[in-house]
């Protein structure tokens, strides 16, 4: 690969750039069982410890490869799979509340695309009901689900905003994240303090008033 070429690679990393608001998936992304992709991930990775000069031998390090496997499959990575999506339970709004409802600080607990390092933090989510609404917990595990796969931020953001609007059949969703990503503080500008913060929203929170509503009810975790 020329030069040039590795230096765009880098930068598009280095941007944290994506133009997709779906994650990129291969057609055959799921005919292989995670079994099978648990077995070929270790031989892979087994080969990449190999070429750093690791004594895979070592009683410390035999199991990495497996353990990587497992990880990435069955915990990292669960999210891209849609066999894995959580049920989002919705309700009739029969005691017809429509005032805004807030969930914040959900943890985040994701991996940057680029790099494959952690991105972590906390999202916070608000919607105001019309003629349904949703367990509290579902939203957790809506965020965690979109989290538990290669990611954009901004992507991020994006996926769990346009999937609670389809759910709850309403446009007035807001989407807030605020995160640290590894690949900015452990490598190429290694700022440790700075965090990086997206807001996706539609229907009445694009009404200034309403948005900062959301805002002033949000408490977040320092």
């Amino acid at each position: 690969m020329k030069n040039t070429d590795l230096e765009l690679l880098e930068a598009i990393g280095d941007s944290h750039y994506s133009d997709n608001v779906d994650t990129p998936l291969r057609p055959d992304a799921f005919v292989k069982s995670d079994k099978e992709k648990i077995e070929a991930i270790q031989k892979h990775f087994k080969k990449i410890m190999e070429e750093l000069g690791l004594d895979i031998t070592d009683d410390s390090l035999s199991g990495t490869p497996y353990r990587v496997a497992k990880m990435y499959v069955k915990e990292l990575f669960y999210g891209l799979n849609p066999a894995n999506k959580p049920k989002l339970s919705t309700f009739n709004n029969k005691y017809g509340y429509r005032k805004m409802l807030v969930e914040q600080n959900i943890s985040i607990d994701s991996a940057c695309e680029h790099h494959f390092l952690p991105i972590t933090g906390f999202a916070h989510v608000g919607y105001i009901p019309e003629e349904k609404v949703i367990g509290l917990s579902k939203i957790n595990r809506l965020v965690n689900y979109y989290a538990h796969r290669p990611q954009v931020q901004e992507r991020l953001c994006l996926q769990i905003l346009k999937d609670l609007q389809e759910t709850l059949n309403t446009q007035s969703v807001i989407v807030m994240i605020n995160a640290e990503h590894l690949c900015v503080s452990s490598r190429g500008i290694k700022d440790k303090t700075s965090s990086t913060i997206t807001v996706e929203y539609g229907g009445a929170f694009e009404n200034t008033e309403i948005r900062n509503e959301f805002l002033a009810c949000l408490n977040p975790i320092e």
